[in-house]
């Protein structure tokens, strides 16, 4: 009698349990990345009555089963349910999410690591990208410090992974500013109007007689000068016509080479030669600009002469001024982005994810943080999004909970009558015991 009791006691306790993970995933239906728990049941140990008996056939007896009672149940295991979950668009910069396996890599100041699906990041004023508990994710900023050939970048994901910081590293110092480039080459384009007249005093080229293109250079340090080209057509005749060409001193710069030069077009109009000037435009700061004289390598073979207006531009021209951050980007890839006032674009770094034999071996430690454990693999190495089984991400949205309210309810419901039923065994045993003391009157 008193077996059926505890038998009882066992169900009313593993059904409790049971309601317990229950309730901790409808609570966390909306909590970002979070995995739902699920409890299995398994019966305790038997009490075996009788053993089991072979058949003999020398006394024609046939063989007999053994007759064991239970004892109960007990919880066979409380699982975590590793799917992904939906995911909901936010548009926020910092928010990330996986498609696929992996997690990602987190740290606090002398912790050890952790991984999370939750992307839902920030930046902190230091310019670290951190969770929303403040720990640090990491990743790579090391990435050669150019763009491949293909116009991609190479992180060495070789290194160890660091805490990535939009605004400072070691490798590529101030993010917060981006270097000027010096120009080097310019190139032009359009039309010089076959009409114009060939000036009476070459010596003294009036403003009505010449077409002027301006175009900005930088130097090294990004301070900019604008220069003036002027073109004027020098002679003309059947066989074609020849037009020079000068730039000449501004306030802040001069020039000391590469100044002139002379276009010569054929009876089509187009160039014959000229196009590609030998020596170079040499430009000299003014001293107190604080750097050297760089040249600019000039190309005019896209210009043209015919019966119409002047409309020679500047097609190329390379080099840029210093630029402050604005914005930044989150690739699939996990490559970050930098967009700058400028409009130049620099990688700011490259998230890394980890993954695991065994999901679902890890452990929860709060704040949807997992850390490993014996059972679910060691932490060997970060990787790059989308590569060695690892998912790509998806910026600008969220992994939501992996909770199905549907299946959460009915399991309720299951676990309800579950825990009634066990409570009715204890009852109707006592009321059974009951019976028995009232024998004696």
């Amino acid at each position: 009698m008193m077996r059926s009791m505890f038998s009882g006691v066992s169900g009313l306790r593993a059904h409790q349990t049971r309601m317990d993970v229950i309730g901790n995933n409808v609570a966390n239906v909306n909590t970002v990345a979070f995995k739902s728990g699920r409890v299995t049941f398994q019966e305790i140990f038997s009490q075996t009555l009788r053993g089991a008996g072979a058949p003999d056939r020398t006394s024609g007896r046939g063989g007999t089963n053994p007759m064991q009672v239970g004892l109960g149940l007990g919880i066979g295991a409380i699982d975590t349910i590793m799917t992904r979950g939906s995911v909901q668009r936010t548009d926020n910069l910092t928010d990330l999410a996986i498609e696929g396996d992996g997690f990602f890599v987190v740290k606090g100041g002398g912790d050890t690591y952790k991984f999370t699906r939750a992307g839902n990041f920030t930046i902190d004023k230091l310019g670290n990208l951190v969770t929303a508990g403040g720990l640090l994710v990491y990743g790579w900023q090391d990435y050669g410090g150019k763009a491949q050939p293909d116009g991609t970048y190479k992180f060495d994901t070789e290194k160890p992974i660091q805490p990535i910081n939009l605004y400072a590293d070691d490798f590529n110092k101030n993010k917060r500013v981006i270097a000027a480039k010096q120009t080097s080459y310019a190139e032009f384009a359009g039309n010089l109007d076959a009409t114009m007249p060939i000036p009476a005093d070459l010596s003294n080229i009036q403003p009505e007689e010449k077409f002027t293109v301006p175009y900005t250079v930088y130097d090294a340090l990004g301070n900019s000068y604008d220069i003036e080209i002027q073109f004027w057509k020098a002679s003309a005749d059947a066989s074609g016509s020849r037009w020079d060409w000068r730039i000449d001193n501004k306030a802040g710069y001069t020039v000391t080479a590469g100044n002139t030069g002379t276009l010569t077009f054929g009876p089509d109009g187009r160039l014959i030669d000229g196009g590609t000037p030998a020596t170079p435009l040499t430009i000299t700061p003014d001293a107190i600009k604080g750097t050297s004289a760089f040249n600019v390598n000039l190309n005019f073979t896209k210009l043209s002469t015919y019966a119409s207006d002047c409309s020679v531009k500047p097609l190329s021209v390379d080099g840029y001024t210093t630029g402050n951050l604005v914005t930044f980007t989150i690739g699939s890839d996990g490559i970050i982005t930098g967009v700058y006032s400028n409009g130049q674009m620099q990688p700011l770094g490259l998230l890394a994810l980890a993954n695991f034999d065994n999901p679902s071996g890890l452990q929860k430690v709060g704040e949807n943080l997992y850390i490993p454990t014996t059972n679910s693999g060691d932490f060997k190495k970060a990787v790059k999004p989308g590569s060695e089984n690892v998912g790509a991400l998806s910026p600008g949205t969220l992994e939501m909970s992996n909770v199905d309210l549907s299946r959460e309810f009915t399991d309720m419901i299951i676990t309800q009558r579950g825990f009634q039923a066990n409570s009715r065994i204890i009852t109707t045993s006592d009321e059974m015991l009951q019976e028995l003391v009232n024998l004696k009157r």
